[in-house]
């Protein structure tokens, strides 16, 4: 099954970036629950989709 790019080079850093400080913060035990977040944000920053913007219809890449 293949999906639709819907996510831009910025926004996929700030993807990466947000869901690398929260597995850490889960890591060390500040935010234990929030690493499954972090790791939904550092997935779909990979894949380039983004399965909420797809159900609302945003994209945020510009050669889409």
């Amino acid at each position: 099954m293949k999906f639709e790019t819907n996510l831009g080079s910025a926004d996929r850093m700030l993807r990466l970036v947000l869901g690398a400080a929260l597995i850490a913060l889960a890591a060390t035990g500040v935010f234990a629950p929030w690493g499954y977040v972090g790791a939904i944000f550092v997935a779909t920053a990979f894949v380039k989709f983004c399965p909420l913007y797809a159900l609302v219809g945003l994209k945020t890449c510009k050669e889409c």
